[in-house]
């Protein structure tokens, strides 16, 4: 079984090597034949491992050593259980359906060899994250996933937005890396140790010390840590305010924007946060930070989403806000709810991007939504997989997104960690936003009459199988991906991979009152997430399909409001002005008098001048006389003399 898991990773990036230095001789067929092949055989692999681990066959062991520094012993291995093989089915599954759906998207694209290489590269960058049993590992695959989402973003390296937006994902992702590489730090002069096993057997270690970070400022080890780790989950899964890359890479080619965000790299922070449970229970200020940032992130990101036009950015934005309601999870300790909804999500917010990018090829690739509408009965297939989608994202009952996101719900409802509150109100008001802006973009794209230009309106059709396919494939857990909810937040699925202290445990209290799906489902009537949910479908169709005028006017009323979501809170020009803009205006100031007066004018031109001032005294001391020489040798006694009679 060892070298089964040892496959998963190393297939993909098999693929990636290939591809990358012998795509060229391979041609176009044969080098998405050999991703699509080695990405395919990876799922498979997982899937079996999946099946073994239910059966209670759990690995944690070392694949090899790289490096012994003193007693610290550096090494890569995996940690197979129930939260890694849940992780590398749903990674594995979706890159699969991105492979195959990108023959159909990248057809005719230059750069369409390289695609494929850079995807397969993703796909084992995150499976090495996910599989990690050590710190080390994990930082390794956290960094690569980064390193690669820069290429991917920024694929179209000619389209200046392309290029700007793929530098803003990485520097913001490697500030938020700082502290996560300080809380990785902490742990090993700590403990000695970057092994998880080790690390969580001494937990209460940890919690037990206490650091001064400034001199009379006396923090918990245990709180330091979690938060230094959780800013680095702040990046990585875009949470406020370190969310600003999220929307800009859209830039990137819209397989990439489902991969990125979906089920890969935007919940690798989600991820971590519930590997590391053993630590962050031990810290309820960790918690209470987690709980602001989530109830920001989802409230606010989805209210800024109702005013996007362009389709993807509305996607985007959803992505936001889902990533807040996982945070929120992860803020009441229902670490399993976080993950639950980490996996239905992935496969209707796939299905959402995907779909998106379909309505982009057959739109000639013009992504407004103000420039679609009717295209119903030209994409029955793409209209009725997003249709799915949608209803999954707003949490409509029985499909996956509702199971998830209610649990998210009351949980955040049970826990009495101060900031609860304030969460539970946020992610009870974004289920109205949310089914508001997701049939919004059903609506305005699907519905009405066609506002495209005529050339475009007589091409439009269905897109091709290789588009359509994955499509439909991802419709299928994005209704019944929820259906596994009791095994998963009320069985005992997630023992021993993840730990929750019995005073936390909001999963427990919740499964007291469990009746089942179909009781859930009768139970959420009478509930108020159903009814803000349904309230915001019937919004979207009275705005978008029945009254189409009266959003202009809603808009014009509420103008300031509308530039603000519009502007996106005006974070972005904040930090152009205060980050870009500041660091500008500091390095010119340096430049200007650090480096050109003090370093070039002071210290090097200054001390040439000064030496040839000290040149030209001496020198008229060397004239040949004898009674300079005698002059010049009284005063040098005197000078001796002064410092030995009266010492400083």
């Amino acid at each position: 079984m060892e070298n089964l898991y040892l496959l998963v990773p190393v297939a993909p990036l098999l693929g990636a090597i290939i591809i990358g230095l012998f795509g060229w001789k391979l041609g176009l067929k044969w080098s998405h034949r050999t991703t699509i092949t080695l990405v395919a055989l990876s799922f498979v692999a997982s899937v079996v491992i999946f099946i073994d681990v239910l059966q209670g066959n759990f690995y944690n062991g070392s694949v090899y050593t790289w490096m012994t520094s003193g007693e610290t012993v550096i090494e890569i291995g995996f940690l197979i259980d129930t939260l890694s093989a849940m992780m590398m089915v749903v990674v594995t599954g979706v890159s699969l359906m991105v492979h195959v759906y990108t023959i159909g998207y990248m057809q005719g694209d230059p750069g369409y060899q390289r695609f494929f290489s850079y995807i397969s590269l993703f796909t084992f960058s995150m499976l090495m994250l996910v599989m990690s049993n050590n710190f080390l590992q994990l930082f390794f695959g956290w960094e690569a996933v980064g390193l690669v989402s820069y290429l991917l973003i920024g694929f179209w390296y000619t389209r200046p937005t392309a290029v700007y937006a793929n530098l803003k994902a990485f520097l913001v992702n490697r500030i938020a890396d700082i502290g996560f590489l300080l809380g990785i730090a902490l742990i090993l002069a700590n403990i000695g140790s970057l092994d998880y096993e080790l690390v969580f057997s001494h937990a209460e270690h940890l919690a037990s010390r206490t650091i001064e970070i400034f001199p009379g400022e006396s923090w918990m080890l245990m709180t330091l840590i979690c938060l230094l780790l959780f800013v680095g989950a702040m990046g990585k899964s875009a949470q406020f305010p370190l969310h600003v890359w999220l929307p800009d890479s859209m830039e990137g080619p819209t397989p990439i924007s489902a991969l990125i965000h979906a089920a890969t790299m935007v919940t690798a922070g989600i991820y971590m946060v519930a590997r590391m449970s053993p630590l962050f229970e031990l810290s309820v200020t960790a918690h209470s930070v987690i709980f602001v940032i989530g109830g920001i992130t989802t409230l606010f990101m989805a209210l800024v989403a109702v005013v996007q036009n362009d389709i993807k950015r509305v996607v985007a934005y959803s992505t936001l806000s889902q990533l807040g309601y996982m945070t929120i999870a992860l803020g009441a300790s229902a670490y399993s709810a976080a993950i639950f909804h980490l996996m239905t999500h992935a496969f209707f917010k796939a299905l959402l991007f995907l779909g998106a990018g379909s309505v982009i090829i057959a739109m000639h690739h013009e992504q407004d939504m103000r420039k679609m509408g009717g295209l119903k009965k030209y994409m029955p297939i793409t209209f009725a997989t997003m249709f799915i989608a949608a209803v999954a994202s707003a949490g409509v009952p029985g499909f996956s997104g509702f199971f998830s996101k209610d649990a998210i719900i009351i949980g955040a409802q049970l826990s009495d960690i101060p900031g609860a509150e304030f969460a539970y109100f946020c992610a009870l008001s974004t289920v109205f936003v949310t089914a508001l802006y997701t049939f919004r973009l059903i609506f305005m794209t699907f519905y009405g009459e066609p506002r495209m230009d005529g050339h475009t309106r007589e091409h439009l059709n269905e897109s091709p199988w290789v588009v359509t396919l994955p499509l439909v494939v991802l419709a299928i857990p994005s209704v019944i991906a929820g259906w596994v909810i009791e095994p998963m937040l009320f069985g005992d699925y997630f023992t021993g991979a993840i730990f929750v202290e019995s005073t936390n445990d909001v999963m427990a209290t919740m499964g007291e009152h469990y009746t089942g799906i179909l009781g859930m489902i009768a139970h959420s009537l009478t509930t108020p997430p159903l009814w803000l949910a349904m309230g915001g479908i019937f919004t979207a169709w009275f705005l978008y399909c029945y009254q189409t005028a009266l959003p202009a006017k809603i808009r014009k009323l509420a103008n300031p409001i509308y530039i603000l979501l519009e502007k996106k809170y005006f974070i972005d020009e904040l930090y152009s002005w205060l980050f870009a803009g500041g660091l500008r205006t500091t390095s010119s100031l340096l430049w200007k008098y650090v480096d050109v007066k003090i370093i070039d004018g002071l210290m090097v031109n200054g001390s040439a001048r000064m030496m040839g001032w000290f040149a030209m005294v001496g020198r008229r001391f060397q004239s040949g006389y004898i009674y300079h020489y005698a002059f010049s040798m009284i005063v040098g006694v005197f000078v001796l003399m002064s410092i030995w009679l009266f010492p400083f």
